[in-house]
């Protein structure tokens, strides 16, 4: 008899990346997309494009690459595109990391970036959030060795939705070793208003340790489509490009990527409407007697703790769905007023 084929022993452990559900009837407030469908000019591009989709896409993303240089006055040559941002951070780990070698974050933050580091067949190192739910830059810088690698920094972080402003992110890049690269994961960078909280892409022209990941999920409205990318620096962009899966990033997608970006000024004004609401939302649940820090994307961050489970629960018992961590707190997208309204109403309904 044949050996049995055995999978890598260390896949039993691999944590599971965990959706935010849907429930026929609720409404869901759990995985940060924004309301509504496509524009009409970008459903039109989608539509016109179907007509392609027996072609293979273009596998170099050259036109989207293209556009993206001339909207972010970049080279094409330190822009790479990927099957939303969450691949290339998994590009990243395979790009950078030796197996064994170290790959450091905050925690919590992302909860892709355990997975992806383990199947990158590296080493995770996590180091808590401060008091405020935020990095604690000190901590991460004190965490770096000779093995480490790469450094997640998720600004504005989720799940928290807190960020780190520019001066204590220009001095940790000031103080982390040239050879670590330093990945400033912005998927909700267009919901920051506070003009301490950097752009990443300051930092990438004259740092060649810094790449920035962009998202079309979350402001631009294609999370069903997943197209991300990196800017960084030729040599990461390079490496990024040899580990890419072929084809990944599909017709569609690409199509839609660049009608939105067409259409920049009317997706940004319903990011406006959204951070209103995120304020609004924020104050209801502040005034009804729960904690919420300070929040620069799409989503509020309540540090239930223990009750965590209880509210999730709860909100779902109200066809509210919102995404819960078990242990540390819930997450609750930002929606339209009326929807909003309704998790409000379930919120302060929750006996603390």
């Amino acid at each position: 008899m044949s050996a049995p084929i055995n999978p890598r022993a260390d896949l039993a452990a691999l944590p599971a990346y965990v959706p935010g559900r849907s429930v026929p009837g609720a409404i869901k407030l759990a995985s940060n997309e924004v309301p509504g469908g496509p524009l009409p000019s970008v459903a039109d591009a989608i539509s016109h494009a179907l007509q392609e989709v027996n072609r293979y896409p273009d596998m170099g993303s050259q036109a989207l690459t293209a556009r993206l240089a001339d909207e972010l006055k970049v080279p094409e040559s330190r822009i790479a595109i990927g099957c939303g941002s969450v691949s290339l951070c998994q590009q990243l780990v395979q790009a950078m990391c030796a197996p064994g070698e170290e790959v450091l974050y905050a925690w919590r933050s992302f909860e892709a970036y355990p997975i992806v580091t383990q199947v990158g067949n590296a080493t995770s190192i996590k180091v808590p959030l401060d008091g405020t739910h935020t990095h604690d830059l000190a901590a991460m810088l004190a965490a770096i060795t000779p093995k480490t690698r790469l450094i997640f920094v998720c600004n504005p972080n989720n799940p928290t939705g807190t960020a780190v402003r520019r001066r204590e992110l220009a001095s940790f890049l000031d103080a982390v070793p040239s050879d670590v690269l330093v990945v400033l994961d912005e998927a909700y960078r267009e919901f920051v208003t506070d003009e301490e909280i950097p752009d990443g892409l300051e930092f990438v022209a004259d740092r060649p340790n810094v790449a920035v990941l962009r998202t079309f999920s979350k402001a631009y409205g294609l999370a069903g489509l997943r197209v991300g990318y990196a800017v960084g620096h030729e040599d990461v962009v390079t490496a990024l490009r040899k580990v890419y899966v072929a084809f990944s990033v599909n017709t569609l997608a690409q199509t839609a990527a660049i009608a939105s970006l067409g259409a920049k000024d009317e997706l940004l004004t319903r990011c406006s409407r959204i951070v209103e609401e995120r304020g609004r939302v924020r104050t209801a649940l502040i005034e009804a007697g729960f904690e919420v820090p300070e929040t620069h994307a799409n989503f509020v961050w309540l540090p239930l703790g223990e009750r965590t489970v209880a509210f999730a629960e709860h909100a779902l018992d109200r066809k509210v769905v919102v995404r819960p961590f078990a242990g540390d707190g819930v997450r609750v997208t930002v929606s339209t007023p009326d929807e909003n309204d309704l998790f409000l109403e379930a919120a302060r309904a929750f006996e603390r």
